[in-house]
């Protein structure tokens, strides 16, 4: 892994780019280091694979996060063909040829990559990926939760089999193409020939023609379909984070691989704790005389249970105290967040003679001179309406 070049630094982006940038750059270089157009240059395969590689890992979101966060280690989970098989060679380099490959794109990138590169049907579409939203509390994140989720997406016809055509009839092959599902043009221009290669227009690059089509999903070879899964979260997870679930977006067309299913979470404010990251904050009343005299005081924790707190003599209002592990599990690694119990004085609006006599006498005993505010004409009325 060390000796590997960073793959923005390979296609000669910057690391903020977008996907549309990263295709051009590796279009345009892979077009002029291929083993076609560079026999003479003994390095150029390699670098072409180089290129490959750089661009396989950029233009899909999960890799390339990964790769971001962790560089050429976080690949390591990854073989050669999971990184190639995300390239689709034939949308890159549609309208060109290489000279020197006669069996189409998947001849050429099975003889450079060893094989299961560019070997699906002609029009193989993978499938849709999905998106979802999960709503979670603040217990199921400190815990981890599974949720059951109803997924409607396109699966593979029942009746055709995702084939397309009504099971029975005829699927001829395509008699302008020869099953081929594309067209060559070779033009004379003063610098020589030139072959552009263009999807058959008589079959829609399908390289068959289908004179029935499946009577139940009309020819398209995938139906609406409600499926029941079940879902794990695993505790500590934030509002934003997303979840991969392989191969349960919508399925491909023409055996190509099915669509991921990604679910974003969201967890739902909570009646008693603020959230940070991995640490939970509380806000405790506390009396006047708890704050003069100190006292233990129970607190709620997030797994249900409860836990105390000492409240010294003389604590003011604001002063914050931490328990330590009340928090919520960090998603990567297994230690807790702590548990911030931040206190609120409360002073009572309401006074019995008795309290008020034993508060003035407290005053008194501490050198306080107190100034009662007479009340006026209104303070009056308001008071006999109590």
């Amino acid at each position: 892994m060390a000796d590997k070049r960073d793959y923005y630094e390979v296609l000669g982006v910057d690391k903020n780019a977008d996907k549309k940038t990263i295709k051009k750059a590796y279009r345009k270089l892979a077009m002029k280091y291929h083993p076609d157009v560079n026999k003479d240059d003994p390095d150029a395969e390699e670098k072409f694979k180089e290129l490959s590689e750089a661009y396989g890992v950029l233009s899909d979101d999960d890799k390339r996060q990964r790769y971001d966060q962790f560089g050429h280690a976080g690949m390591e989970g990854f073989s050669q063909e999971d990184i190639f098989n995300n390239i689709n060679f034939e949308d890159i380099f549609r309208g060109f040829s290489f000279g020197g490959s006669q069996g189409g794109f998947g001849s050429i990138f099975e003889d450079l990559f060893g094989g299961g590169f560019g070997g699906s049907p002609r029009n193989a579409y993978a499938g849709r990926d999905l998106m979802q939203t999960i709503e979670v509390t603040l217990e199921e994140v400190a815990s981890g939760v599974t949720k059951d989720l109803d997924i409607r997406h396109q699966k593979s016809c029942p009746h055709c089999h995702g084939s397309r055509a009504e099971p029975g009839s005829d699927v001829k092959t395509c008699t302008n193409c020869n099953g081929s599902g594309q067209v060559r043009q070779v033009q004379n221009t003063p610098l020589g020939q030139f072959s552009t290669v263009s999807a058959c227009p008589q079959c829609n690059g399908e390289g068959k023609i289908i004179e029935t089509p499946c009577s139940e999903c009309k020819g398209r070879g995938l139906t609406p379909t409600t499926n029941k899964i079940s879902i794990p979260i695993p505790a500590g997870v934030e509002t934003g984070s997303k979840l991969r679930v392989s191969g349960e977006g919508d399925d491909g067309i023409n055996g190509a691989p099915p669509g991921d299913l990604y679910i974003t979470i969201k967890v739902l404010p909570h009646d008693l704790f603020m959230r940070d990251g991995q640490h939970l904050y509380y806000d405790l009343p506390i009396s006047y005389v708890q704050a003069c005299l100190g006292s233990e005081v129970e607190v709620p924790t997030i797994d249900g249970s409860s836990a105390t707190v000492k409240i010294p003599a003389g604590t003011q209002s604001g002063t914050t105290f931490k328990l330590r592990g009340e928090g919520i599990k960090h998603v990567n690694w297994s230690g807790k967040g702590n548990l911030y119990v931040k206190t609120h004085v409360v002073v009572p609006k309401k006074l019995s003679d008795k309290q008020k006599e034993i508060l003035e006498e407290f005053a008194s005993v501490s050198g306080e001179e107190i100034s009662h505010v007479k009340q006026g004409f209104f303070d009056k009325v308001k008071e006999s309406l109590k």
